[in-house]
């Protein structure tokens, strides 16, 4: 008895400490497949310019609704938003700027917005980029080449239905238009044509904001836009001890953490299954089993 209990007293310790190997070997791996970024200030940036400026571009093609017959061709005029983002990391900050400069200058993009930050051995240069549709891939390519990419992706938003809705608006609005003019001609109080007046008035205020909106879906304003962020500094190389100190730490405590958690559910089950014999419970329950 006294050996069995020894036994696994033994595997219970063993398997305490395997656990605690595994927790620790996780979060050194983990430490190795993550790194830091800036990429939260990076957003703060483009939320505040993104709202202030949009490009759009088109895209023309044809779709077949029966593919026997000719008539069934129809032609779709396709509006869209799309978005790259670049994030950079450089040591070489000058150097790297003038190549970006070179890049946009190559493809004929140009700049929307600028913001140069930082004192020197820590700048910091964002640039909202608008470039043509067809030269938009050539672009993102040329900048990807440049310092070290920390993360970029691409994101490609379908905006037919809000280009359509906001032409629908605007043609309901110059009717209203005309026929609030037509009731001009007609006799009335001069309370109802100051009215009258006030609403022509505020319809066309609706028409010079829609004007502008449908502004940016104009072929001669079509761009795609890339948002571009160089950052100067060199990679900071973190120490295998710095690492190990990192994990060990992390998985003292949540070694003991899992452990506390683990004794109250046993503590707890301990004392339910105590109460159950005290009141007699699992006799009732054989009892009835039996029977």
């Amino acid at each position: 008895m006294k050996n069995r209990f020894k036994r696994k007293l033994k595997k219970g310790i063993v398997y305490l400490i395997l656990l605690f190997i595994a927790l620790f070997l996780f979060r050194l791996v983990y430490g190795y497949t993550t790194t830091p970024n800036d990429s939260n200030q990076n957003t703060t940036f483009f939320q505040e310019v993104s709202s202030s400026r949009v490009n759009y571009a088109s895209k023309k093609y044809k779709i077949s609704t029966n593919a026997n017959v000719a008539q069934g061709v129809v032609s779709v005029d396709q509006k869209y938003e799309k978005i790259a983002t670049i994030n950079t990391k450089s040591s070489e900050f000058e150097k790297e700027h003038k190549l970006l400069n070179e890049a946009i200058k190559s493809k004929d993009a140009i700049i929307q917005f600028e913001q140069n930050s930082g004192n020197k051995g820590n700048r910091r240069l964002q640039l909202l980029i608008g470039v043509q549709p067809e030269r938009f891939d050539e672009l993102y390519v040329s900048l990807s080449k440049i310092g070290k990419v920390e993360s970029k992706e691409i994101t490609k938003k379908d905006k037919t239905n809000e280009y359509k809705q906001l032409n629908a608006k605007k043609e309901s609005l110059l009717k209203i238009r005309t026929s609030l003019i037509e009731l001009k001609t007609k006799g009335g109080k001069i309370e109802e044509y100051i009215n009258l007046e006030n609403r022509i008035l505020s319809i066309e205020e609706e028409l010079q904001g829609l004007g502008v909106q449908l502004g940016n879906y104009d072929e001669e304003n079509e761009f795609c836009t890339i948002k571009f962020s160089l950052i100067e500094g060199v990679e900071n190389k973190i120490s295998l001890m710095h690492r190990i100190k990192v994990a060990l730490d992390w998985t003292v405590s949540t070694y003991f953490q899992l452990i506390m958690i683990l004794f109250f559910i046993t503590g707890f089950i301990y004392l339910i299954l105590l109460i159950m014999d005290k009141l007699n419970l699992f006799n009732s329950i054989i009892k009835k089993l039996d029977s």
